[in-house]
């Protein structure tokens, strides 16, 4: 009883330590005074006006939603592929080929975004959007094949075994049934990889450019000279555009039910 008692006090405190800054967060975002401040003083809705008022922000929110979209879809069509060919077919240098593909997420991202500047925009002189494309690419694509590789893994191969024996072709096996029973993985890839391309920092911060600019680079920038609670009310925006979303995939494509 008392180790309960204890165990139930532990996870209170946790879910404390985990929800305590975005209720700050939330509450600052309606604060009327000039500067955060928690508790609040007062209640005011102009810190949301001055988001949807400011170009920067809904300009490189523009930016953002279009290089993540791009990233992940690109990421989708190289890492699908990969991550059948790790799952379902054993070969020489396989291993060597699995740390290639998952070097992004080991490697820090200071680190890595250095690199693809000096690469793709000094070395190469690619437009400063296109290498921002590459490099969020490039850093999704672990995401992608780590989850679908999961997906794979637990897939029975005989059916498409089966489908082969019937007459399709390999390909035709693999999108008719494959593809259909990995539907959860790919779509939590694809979430799982756009969130973390869209909330992107370090990369972006050495690849964006004069013209182009991420949304967390624009925030980051806004913290540096403004204490206003702008930045409180654009991440309160961002946490109900996440919620949203994640309701409407709920609702639609019902995910407890893949993942029951």
């Amino acid at each position: 009883m008392r180790s309960n008692k204890l165990l139930t006090i532990f996870v209170s405190l946790i879910y404390v330590f985990l929800c305590a800054p975005l209720i700050i967060i939330i509450a600052t975002a309606f604060n009327s005074g000039s500067v955060i401040a928690f508790p609040p003083k007062g209640f005011s809705l102009k810190w949301f006006s001055n988001v949807f008022s400011s170009d920067t922000f809904m300009t490189t929110m523009a930016i953002s939603l279009k290089v993540s979209l791009l990233a992940t879809v690109i990421a989708l069509i190289i890492g699908i592929p990969a991550a059948y060919a790790l799952s379902r077919r054993d070969y020489r240098g396989k291993a060597v080929v699995k740390n290639i593909f998952f070097s992004p997420i080991l490697v820090p991202g200071v680190v890595l975004g250095f690199a693809f500047f000096k690469f793709l925009i000094i070395k190469l002189q690619l437009d400063v959007f296109l290498g921002l494309l590459i490099g969020h690419t490039i850093i999704v694509i672990p995401y992608i094949i780590r989850v679908i590789g999961s997906s794979l893994e637990n897939l029975d191969f005989s059916m498409e075994e089966a489908a082969e024996s019937l007459g399709a072709t390999k390909v035709k096996a693999f999108f008719l049934v494959v593809l259909p029973n990995v539907t959860s993985g790919v779509i939590a890839a694809f979430m799982l990889a756009f969130i973390n391309s869209f909330n992107n920092v370090p990369v972006s911060l050495f690849l964006t450019g004069p013209g182009v600019s991420t949304l967390p680079i624009s925030m980051l920038s806004y913290v540096e000279y403004n204490y206003d609670p702008t930045v409180s009310a654009l991440s309160v925006i961002l946490m109900m555009l996440t919620v949203l979303v994640m309701f409407v995939v709920e609702k639609t494509l019902g995910l407890s039910n893949f993942t029951k």
